[in-house]
Parts: structure tokens; sequence; C-alpha cells
């Protein structure tokens, strides 16, 4: 059912029940990371443990911050950077990637 307010007059609202047939339908899908501080997002490795590019834990695998709050290790979001065309964005917000000072 599809309710449509007619304003009859300032400040009454009467509602009208109209049948109504849809002939198409175009959906949007509205989705969000469920990040948590312990996953890095571009390999979805755990911080204490390595990324992929170092592959031996305890190997030097630093963290690093983009002044969005994401997070990340530091070989992926450079391979992200390096991969990237035109911008350089942030993975997770696509906000403009800085690192954090």
């Amino acid at each position: 059912q599809i309710y449509f307010c007619i304003f009859a007059e300032a400040k009454q609202c009467n509602f009208i029940i109209m049948k109504v047939k849809v002939k198409s339908w175009m959906a949007v899908a509205v989705w969000h990371w469920m990040a948590n501080d312990e996953t890095c997002g571009i390999c979805r490795m755990q911080f204490d443990g390595c990324c992929p590019d170092c592959k031996i834990p305890g190997d030097d695998c630093p963290l690093v911050w983009g002044k969005c709050t994401h997070v990340f290790h530091m070989h992926c979001i450079l391979k992200w950077l390096n991969s990237q065309q035109m911008q350089q964005l942030c993975p997770m917000c696509r906000r403009e990637w800085q690192f954090k000072d």
C-alpha cells in the first residue's frame, strides 16, 4: 500500500490509500564495512600477525594510520596506493589518503 498525504487546509493532512501497480523496480543497496581494529581492511589478516608480504611473524610489519582514522599494514596500504591510477583514496572510506602525523 502507498499512502499519499493531501493538504486540504493548513496543518491538516488527509491520507488517501491508492492501489498502485509497480512496472519496474530499481533497488538501491546501502552497505557499510563492519570494521574492527584487529584486522587489516586490505589483506584481512590480523594486525598481531603479519601481512602477506612479510610471511613470517615477527618481520617488520608496522601499522600505519590515515587522517581518516583507518589503519592498515604498511605494506598493504603502499601496494594499494601504488595501484591507484588517478587519486590515492582510502580503501575503506574513499577519502583522499593522507598519512597521520
